[in-house]
């Protein structure tokens, strides 16, 4: 057994099902994708630890990139309740990790990177790992997948101060979009649901994550 397997066996006994994840789809996907291929080579070795890694190297003037923690990961697919005939909008997917796992949930993954760089090694991987199903686009996060919408389900792979009306949008009625939301690192995951017109939104856990580009709150105009 190659030690990268042995950590994802160790990732999903120790972090995924501790966690109450129950879905074993996404057990079972978890223990397939080769989490290291997602992030740098320098990196590697940290790859499978319990908290959010970064997906590329710090340089200046590049926005700081970040897979979810496991858990926190896992956490939220379950919630998105993804079936084998929905198509999913993975909003941020950085170097490709959640769109690597969701293709192996879903009928069909359309994820949306504002890095153009990240978009190209995202689709590059992807292809590398066989998830021809995976639609990387290039785009601001914030705005979805329009073109593509509506979708069964919609993940956000970072902390948002809020959801923009636009993405909540593009759910299919009857469809869920989870998502962490925080002002800073550590907030509360969250689940939508849209019925008909209406967006019932509720807390489910406390969870953190590393902020995604391009949610900022606006600031409330000042006299």
């Amino acid at each position: 057994m190659t030690d990268s397997k042995q950590q994802r066996i160790n990732m999903v006994e120790s972090q995924v099902r501790p966690s109450d994840v129950t879905d074993r789809r996404i057990i079972r996907a978890m223990l397939e994708v080769p989490r290291e291929v997602f992030v740098p080579r320098s990196l590697q070795a940290l790859a499978y630890m319990d908290e959010a890694v970064p997906a590329v190297e710090p340089a200046v003037g590049r926005s700081r990139r970040f897979l979810l923690a496991p858990r926190t990961f896992a956490k939220l697919v379950q919630l998105a309740e993804i079936g084998p005939d929905a198509v999913v909008l993975d909003v941020g997917c950085a170097t490709g990790y959640s769109a690597a796992v969701l293709a192996r949930l879903a009928k069909a993954v359309v994820a949306v990177e504002v890095d153009t760089a990240l978009a190209i090694q995202a689709t590059q991987t992807l292809r590398q790992l066989g998830a021809n199903n995976a639609l990387v686009i290039e785009g601001a996060l914030e705005l979805g997948a329009p073109s593509h919408a509506p979708f069964d389900a919609i993940l956000l792979e970072g902390a948002v101060p809020r959801v923009p009306g636009g993405l909540l949008e593009q759910l299919k009625d009857g469809a869920r979009l989870v998502a962490v939301t925080a002002d800073g690192t550590f907030g509360r995951a969250q689940v939508w649901q849209r019925t008909g017109k209406v967006f019932d939104s509720r807390p489910v856990f406390d969870a953190g994550a590393e902020p995604l580009p391009g949610f900022a709150r606006q600031a409330d105009f000042v006299f």
